[in-house]
């Protein structure tokens, strides 16, 4: 990559380039005093290596409140030398699962194949299935029960999950005529940067930490081998000083974020990310902080979510941003100390936000729309299919039902039928109980919709194929498909407050700027590979979606 643009000698001149180096999308500047108008470049080159950080639950409002109020000092810096993205969205989804894969691959749920963290498969068979002779269709569990702690429903008692695989989480598919184990890694549809970065960049080194430590192996990519240094952390374990896992309140979620910031520095200081063993500096590196997704999710009356429509934070939320950005100015001084901050691209990001922010929005009738289902008999009258239909009681044992059909909700529904015939029968029963009542599904707004057939397929793929969803459900906006108390936020869906989030690409050779213009997240990925200097397209989601990297950044 070749430098763009020289000194400007006046501020017109500077103006003009920093136009040029964003032909795509609205672009605002500014100019500072702290040496902006002594660097020679406006746009990313000579990157050594691209440092990733998703804060789960980050919303474009949360990222421009806390820059204006002062309260985020260490994005705020980065954003000085750094493009702010004000309308960067989910494509379609946005669960962890779906947000990250759109992140890491460059696709949609159309081309990765990832839905949900709990989602139906048509074409698998169960795990115990190993001759792959039984029925087909199995109910997909990538969670917190994948690692071996959870076999036969024990309790996760092991910070790495247990240290291996649990063999009753991993369903079976017939490959070549072979019943074959899928694992996390085999079950993502396309290639991830992490394999692009080992293929093409001699002698380069990746590493992730994320919030599950068997259920995130899909990162790896089909390969299995994309992440050189992956930990393995599991944020549902239980911790032994607490009794608790670290779910519970936001302060303890902390906890388990420092460990991942801990594995950053030290892949900064030159060792893995126990801090053992000597490493190299990882090329493409990052993690996922949980403790805004805490925050964000406490009972409004506890002090969790936003005090208003304007998204200004309760104190819990207030206190996990401060904490995040605690966070990432670690991570910046050691940078700096090691000589590392420029030649690194930084992106600050979440794989989701979370909804509602306004409180005043939230209903809570219970699962009407599994309720809906299950009284009509397109799922089991009792239940029976899911995670619900293990014969022990414990989730993800093994022991469930294949064939059966899934429903998943939370602020959405994805419908897997467990006869697909059904479709257009059931999507009649779901308008004719749209209205928001304790027995309808609550999805009678403009922002509201029903999502199946050819629309479906067009913008999901073909639920034919065994793993796209044959109906799905976004309720009005506010609307979580439960009536427990411990939540008052979800995300998942498509809703404004969950699909809109914060986007921050820095580098110290970039000028500030905000691009208006609407972006997806898809677009990190190719991102990232430009970055470096590698051909994005080789990504394979990017090739099949046309993803295009992100604009103003001086490729």
């Amino acid at each position: 990559m070749n430098n763009r643009f020289r000194l400007a000698a006046t501020a017109s001149l500077l103006g003009a380039l920093m136009v040029a180096a964003c032909s795509t999308g609205n672009m605002t500047t500014a100019a500072t005093a702290n040496g902006i108008t002594n660097r020679i470049t406006n746009g990313i080159t000579n990157a050594r290596r691209v440092l990733l950080v998703s804060i789960d639950g980050l919303h474009e409002q949360d990222l421009a409140n806390c820059t204006a109020a002062k309260t985020c000092p260490n994005i705020a810096s980065l954003a000085q030398t750094g493009v702010t993205y004000s309308n960067a969205y989910t494509p379609g989804l946005s669960d962890s699962f779906p947000g990250l894969a759109a992140i890491l691959t460059g696709g949609s749920p159309k081309s990765a194949g990832l839905f949900y963290d709990v989602s139906y498969d048509r074409t698998l068979y169960a795990p115990g299935d190993t001759q792959c002779a039984g029925p087909q269709g199995w109910n997909v569990v990538f969670d917190e029960t994948t690692g071996i702690d959870a076999i036969n429903g024990g309790a996760l008692t092991h910070l790495d999950g247990g240290g291996a695989f649990n063999p009753q989480a991993i369903p079976n598919a017939k490959i070549n005529g072979v019943c074959t184990p899928v694992y996390p890694h085999n079950y993502l549809k396309t290639n991830t940067v992490f394999e692009v970065v080992k293929q093409q960049l001699a002698n380069a080194r990746t590493a992730w930490a994320d919030k599950h430590a068997w259920g995130y192996d899909w990162v790896n990519g089909p390969s299995g081998k994309g992440v050189d240094d992956l930990a393995r952390t599991e944020i549902n374990s239980v911790d032994p000083a607490m009794k608790t896992d670290y779910t519970d309140v936001y302060t303890h979620t902390e906890k388990f974020d420092n460990l991942h910031v801990r594995a950053i520095i030290n892949q900064i200081d030159g060792k893995d990310s126990t801090g053992a063993n000597s490493a190299s500096v990882p090329t493409l590196f990052g993690t996922n902080l949980q403790t805004l997704s805490v925050a964000q999710k406490a009972p409004n009356a506890s002090g969790g979510g936003y005090a208003d429509p304007q998204f200004t934070p309760g104190p819990q939320v207030a206190a996990a941003i401060a904490y995040a950005d605690n966070a990432l100015g670690q991570i910046v001084a050691e940078l700096k100390t090691k000589n590392l901050y420029g030649s690194t691209v930084i992106i600050v990001t979440s794989k989701h936000g979370q909804s509602p922010a306004d409180h005043t929005k939230l209903v809570k009738n219970g699962d009407t729309l599994t309720a809906l289902l299950e009284a009509n008999n397109t799922l089991d009258r009792q239940g029976k299919f899911g995670q619900a239909a293990t014969r022990s009681g414990n989730l993800n044992d093994g022991s469930g039902l294949a064939g059966t059909g899934l429903v998943q909700t939370d602020d959405l529904g994805l419908i897997w039928l467990r006869d697909q015939s059904q479709t257009g029968a059931v999507v009649a029963s779901l308008k004719a109980n749209l209205a928001c009542t304790p027995k309808g599904i609550c999805a009678d707004g403009p922002q509201a919709s029903i999502l199946s057939g050819a629309a479906l397929a067009a913008k999901f793929g073909d639920p034919a194929q065994g793993r796209t969803p044959d109906i799905i459900v976004q309720p009005n906006p506010g609307v979580i498909y439960t009536k427990s108390k411990k939540k008052d936020a979800e995300h998942g869906g498509n809703a404004p407050d969950d699909s809109h989030l914060g986007l921050l690409v820095s580098y110290p050779a970039l000028h500030p700027a905000t691009i208006a213009s609407t972006v997806s997240m898809t677009q990190v990925a190719p991102t990232i590979l430009k970055s470096l200097d590698v051909n994005p397209t080789l990504l394979e989601s990017v090739a099949q979606e046309g993803t295009q990297v992100l604009p103003g950044l001086g490729f």
